[in-house]
């Protein structure tokens, strides 16, 4: 994406960090809808746009939509990183209606994340700018902090998360990504918020994070190195091995958030183009999901939610032109884990 202006550094966040939280600042931003890669033979499916959700804020001079995650009453919740204060920060969709509305803001949030817990089914969003998880009841109410502080003598940079089977959270920490050092982490939080331990560090700027279909590892996209990582977990869930899984020639454009369908494939949201290429388990590449030519001033689809036991995928995608829901056909039916970071 476009390197952020002043504004919304200033108004957002303190010592530049969330010009660099949201996934890819500092890369020029390529042209919506690029050429496929010379003699790729993945399909290209193309994206429906299902309704604009948000305009470029004039304190901020951008929007940047985050998060889409589905309720169990069917609700999309999504967020918008860059809204400023009295702007909704999470909205809540209706996409059959074709309706939004607010449902939370504050003071001082800038938000890159949101998943349901399995385990208190409240709404958890991942604060860069401030480093912290915060917790809502399901209506934007009864805002709490569920884990603030250092983390092995580190302050965290959040960017997504993923719940465990028992309601642990995983948070990909994206440390280093303004330095340009790979200091990102995996942290691992229990789900009463007292206890983070680290799984994996020395990770180049940690962003998209998801279990598999089985809940057997956590795929992490690794954005300043366009690479997404294989973290195997033992039955405590502690990290048993890593490994490069897959190398995403996305060009100008970075990896972003990381969904997987019940099949175990994975959508990689790319931040710079506004496209997600999805993989199989074993890194061959199936399709790449694009939004229409003649959509302008779109330069990123950072996300991805699949409804639950069906195949209807939506993604958010963001520009200057403003924040948009786009809908397609997934490959796979969605589960939990379907819903990016």
């Amino acid at each position: 994406m476009r390197r952020l202006p002043p504004r919304p550094l200033a108004a957002l966040a303190t010592a530049g960090l969330l010009a660099v939280a949201i996934a890819g600042c500092g890369t020029q931003s390529g042209a919506p809808g690029g050429p496929a890669v010379p003699g790729d033979t993945a399909r290209t499916i193309r994206a429906q746009k299902v309704m604009q959700l948000t305009r470029t804020h004039e304190e901020t001079g951008m929007t940047l939509l985050e998060g889409p995650v589905f309720h169990p009453d069917g609700g999309l919740f999504v967020v918008d990183v860059t809204a400023p204060p009295g702007k909704p920060k999470v909205m809540r969709v209706d996409v059959r209606r074709k309706t939004v509305r607010a449902v939370h803001t504050d003071a001082r949030g800038a938000y890159t994340s949101a998943q349901f817990s399995p385990h208190d089914g409240r709404l958890y969003l991942t604060d860069y700018a401030h480093g912290e998880v915060v917790s809502l009841a399901p209506d934007g109410g009864d805002p709490r902090t569920f884990f603030a502080g250092e983390v092995d003598g580190a302050r965290m940079n959040p960017d997504d998360v993923a719940f465990d089977e028992e309601g642990r959270l995983y948070v990909s920490d994206s440390r280093g990504l303004s330095e340009g050092a790979a200091h990102g982490r995996v942290v691992r939080i229990d789900r009463d918020g007292g206890k983070a331990t680290v799984l994996a560090d020395g990770l180049a700027a940690t962003n998209g994070i998801s279990f598999d279909e089985a809940y057997g590892g956590l795929w992490i996209s690794e954005l300043t190195e366009n690479r997404i990582s294989y973290l195997r977990l033992g039955e405590g869930g502690e990290a048993a091995s890593r490994h490069t899984a897959i190398r995403v020639d996305g060009g100008i454009a970075q990896t972003d958030s990381i969904a997987v369908d019940a099949d175990g494939n994975l959508y990689q949201g790319l931040h710079g183009r506004p496209a997600v290429v999805v993989y199989d388990r074993y890194g061959e590449r199936l399709a790449t999901v694009e939004v229409p030519a003649r959509a302008e001033g779109l330069d990123s689809a950072t996300n991805v939610a699949i409804t639950p036991g069906g195949t209807r995928a939506y993604m958010t995608v963001s520009g200057p032109g403003g924040g948009y829901l786009y809908a397609f056909d997934a490959l796979g039916k969605g589960t939990r884990q379907s819903n990016g970071g």
